[in-house]
């Protein structure tokens, strides 16, 4: 065989065998969680859904359901005309309502549209990892919930009836159901297995089964239903409010930190997002020319040129400064999501580990928080390049947005990439022996951990504490920038305590991709 064949076969094989072994690394990777979401048809709602269905891979998709909220719903197409006080409508003096139906689109299939653009990318994304499923299972999993009317959940729906036998079943695991809009087709489905057990003998255990299964990972109440119904009647359910997370909302860019305010401009978003095939296409960015429904006078955010008071003039109602062509415009829902993924962070075990999404904390504001706090100053303590930490003050959350954009800009490249030596890979972190490690005050713990780089690339490793164990002050770590790291267990912590440290790897491709793995100190 002549010699440049030769090469030629030897790299062919190396990549197949590196292609190989990245996806047998993710098919043995944590459980995927089961995840229902329901939306309604907001802006921010449509951009969350396709970094979602480009993360498909991690996760157990059980249901894809258009729900309604106060800012969406269709009517009954009957003439009934519906008023809720105090709603979007009654806001900014427009009296619109009681009308027929409200900023809902005739025949809106946002959904359909953007599995039908995945189904298009899918041959590439395949290529990349083997887990995405296929277009036809994600179509069948698509339903709408009770969209008539906002707050209604007097009768069940195709969603409603999904999301009861989801609640049902016996698979092993916890359900996670996510509330992008209103929560009205939860609560009918809720509703209906009440109505139909809670006078049997059955109804104990079943509610039981409810309260250790169901997770609910709501963008705030949005129709009222989860304080008026859910949270009344079910209140063993758990539902998971998550605080500093990423800023993924609408204006992120007006109160961005200097690290995460290129990852937002026009550039950046064309780039890595809007050029990026048929999902790219449907993604949306501030002066896009698109109009979620036709006349919709909250909508203004696909207009360019405009100051706010031309825009008023206009007779839009503007509550949020216009920005500049083609920047990031919002993905509000994220947080309900992002913590499922299969980075290695484990964060969908338990509201209070924290990862992309951010993480639970019970606050005296209310339950409905979602914030970013970590300052610059508090990052650079958290994350400084010194040898050890020193064990005072309290650890501050991380802040996770640039390894989230980063490898959402790395899946939109796979939706357009038919080669795998052409895109960048997450590496493989691993810490080595139980996860789960028991230790005493003052006991010195040696970890060892594996990387491994699916492209080849070369990649840094750091070890640092992540404040979700129920110690709360810094820890000692030595050798943070090796494989083999030793933790000091503070001899101030008591039995019984937590204290959580994550390996972090990170590669230097293009885009820098991250993983990582958690280990569990627990004092004795």
């Amino acid at each position: 065989m002549p010699l440049l064949n030769y090469k030629k076969t030897l790299l062919c094989l190396l990549i197949m065998v590196a292609c190989l072994n990245y996806n047998i690394a993710k098919a043995q990777s944590e459980a995927k969680p089961r995840i229902v979401i329901t939306a309604d048809p907001e802006l921010d709602d449509n951009n969350s859904l396709i970094r979602l269905i480009l993360y498909s891979t991690d996760l157990q998709i059980e249901g894809l359901i258009y729900a309604s909220s106060q800012f969406h719903w269709s009517g009954d197409g009957k003439g009934t005309k519906w008023h809720v006080p105090g709603r979007e409508y009654d806001r900014f003096g427009m009296n619109q309502c009681p009308c027929e139906s409200w900023r809902w689109a005739k025949g809106e299939k946002f959904i359909h549209e953007i599995i039908n653009a995945y189904a298009k990318a899918y041959p590439n994304l395949k290529v990349h990892n083997k887990d995405y499923p296929t277009p036809e299972y994600l179509k069948s999993k698509i339903r709408y919930g009770n969209i008539e009317f906002d707050g209604d959940f007097s009768k069940d729906t195709e969603g409603s009836n999904l999301i009861k036998s989801l609640i049902l079943d016996n698979k092993p695991g916890q359900l996670y159901i996510t509330v992008w809009g209103g929560a009205s087709t939860i609560a009918r489905a809720l509703k209906s297995i009440q109505d139909q057990y809670e006078f049997t003998t059955d109804w104990t255990n079943i509610k039981a089964k409810i309260a250790r299964k169901v997770v609910l990972l709501p963008s705030g109440d949005q129709d009222d239903t989860i304080a008026k119904y859910i949270k009344s009647d079910w209140p063993e359910i758990e539902t998971r409010q998550f605080r500093d997370a990423p800023n993924y909302g609408y204006g992120a860019q007006l109160r961005a930190k200097e690290l995460n305010k290129p990852l937002l401009t026009p550039a950046w978003m064309q780039e890595n997002v809007t050029s990026r095939g048929a999902l790219g296409s449907l993604y949306r960015v501030w002066g896009d020319g698109k109009q979620m429904v036709k006349g919709d006078m909250v909508d203004y955010f696909g207009l360019s040129g405009y100051t706010s008071e031309e825009l008023k003039k206009m007779g839009y109602f503007v509550w949020m400064p216009p920005q500049e062509k083609g920047s990031w415009l919002g993905e509000g829902d994220n947080a309900t999501f992002m913590n499922m993924l299969g980075n290695g962070l484990r964060a969908y075990e338990k509201g209070n580990y924290g990862g992309w999404g951010g993480r639970t904390r019970t606050l005296p504001e209310g339950p409905n928080i979602f914030a970013a706090e970590t300052t610059a100053e508090q990052m650079a303590a958290q994350m400084g390049n010194s040898n050890s930490q020193s064990n005072n003050d309290a650890v501050a959350f991380p802040e996770f947005f640039p390894a989230a954009q980063n490898s959402f800009a790395a899946r939109m490249k796979w939706a357009v990439t038919p080669k795998f030596m052409d895109a960048n890979h997450e590496p493989t972190v691993k810490i080595q022996g139980n996860l789960k490690v028991m230790a005493n005050t003052g006991q010195k713990i040696k970890l060892n951990g594996f990387v491994s780089d699916p492209d080849g690339d070369k990649v840094s490793v750091r070890w640092w504490q992540i404040p979700a164990g129920s110690y709360q002050n810094k820890v000692e770590i030595n050798n943070v920038e090796s494989l083999q790291a030793e933790i000091l267990v503070p001899k101030d912590a008591k039995a019984g305590q937590t204290i959580h440290i994550i390996l972090e790897a990170n590669d230097n491709g293009s885009p820098m991709l991250t993983s990582y793995q958690r280990v569990i100190i627990m004092v004795r």
